[in-house]
């Protein structure tokens, strides 16, 4: 069987404290729970592995793809770098209230520690509430000390960086950059396959399940942040109609935007890589070879290697392209 259509999959779908309505009613995600703040569009993350919900390839888990195709699958020098292992997790977020501040280790942390990769991440803004903010970073020069005199006082926020938001913003989160995503905030992220995560302060929110505050991990977090303060968080990037455009290149991923008007012919013949869609807005379709697919507003879709040429067609939406 080869490997000859765009791949879509089941949303795995989590419930979280701080979670809302909008990726079951705004999205569509097949789910009649409250409260889902996370829909795991594409993930190889043990115990939450995607599985194809459409074409002959149905049923399939993304590791049994990636045993099997290898290279064909996620590109020769991917899968050469990665093995069975797929390096990106996608996602979509829903923040009725606020998140957690946290932060994430680096590869050497999380590696020592955790057995896992590290956490760089992305963020684009689909939603915002008018009044909605994100943190991002410190707002001022810190160390260690003043930092845990903070912490305990209670007073973490007031050295914190926060970010009014609006539709369309992009910031990029490199493993040590304390952040969190405020309410009212609908976003995509785009990040390294982990799921650890340093919780630092969670405004004494309680479980419902144990009925105590959530854990924090004050002592771990303390060796990965990263307290250099930066003039900007916001990834400035400019938007070109029916184009690729550049929103974040890292070492992890990399991230373009079209914004998509009549049709786009796309040729990833030099590509060594997979490539994923996700629709941020709007409705497309997607032809390859002599079938069109559908990629509607919250959608995510996988472009296998050996896929080299597709066409992009819509009236108007805007589309995430991520690729390594």
């Amino acid at each position: 069987m080869t490997l000859n259509y765009p791949l879509t999959f089941e949303p795995i779908l989590k419930e979280r404290i701080w979670g809302g309505e909008k990726l079951t009613t705004v999205f569509k995600k097949g789910s009649k729970k409250t409260g889902i703040g996370e829909s795991w569009e594409l993930s190889d993350v043990d115990e939450d592995i995607s599985v194809v919900s459409n074409g002959s390839l149905k049923g399939k888990s993304l590791k049994e793809l990636i045993q099997t195709y290898k290279g064909q699958l996620v590109g020769e020098k991917v899968y050469e770098t990665f093995g069975d292992s797929f390096p990106i997790l996608i996602k979509f977020i829903d923040a009725k209230t606020p998140l957690s501040i946290q932060v994430h280790p680096n590869n050497e942390l999380a590696k020592e520690r955790h057995n896992s990769f590290g956490k760089n991440e992305m963020w684009y803004i689909m939603e915002a509430d008018n009044d909605a903010e994100l943190i991002v970073g410190f707002n001022q020069e810190i160390s260690p000390k003043e930092y845990l005199k903070k912490l305990h006082e209670g007073n973490i926020l007031e050295v914190l960086n926060s970010e009014k938001i609006s539709k369309g913003d992009t910031f990029y989160i490199p493993t040590g950059r304390v952040h969190a995503i405020g309410a009212g905030v609908l976003l995509a992220e785009i990040q390294q396959t982990s799921d650890v995560t340093y919780r630092i302060y969670d405004y004494k929110r309680v479980d419902a399940a144990t009925g105590k505050e959530r854990e924090l991990h004050t002592d771990l977090a303390l060796d990965a942040i990263d307290s250099q303060l930066h003039d900007s968080y916001k990834t400035p990037y400019s938007l070109i109609e029916n184009e690729s455009s550049k929103l974040v290149y890292s070492p992890y991923f990399k991230t373009n935007i079209i914004q998509l008007n009549g049709s786009v012919n796309k040729d990833y013949s030099n590509l060594d890589s997979f490539v994923i869609y996700m629709c941020v807005e709007g409705n497309a379709k997607i032809s390859c070879g002599k079938e069109t697919y559908s990629l509607n507003h919250g959608q995510t879709m996988l472009l296998p290697a050996t896929i080299n040429h597709v066409e992009l067609i819509a009236d108007s939406a805007k589309l995430l392209e991520v690729f390594l």
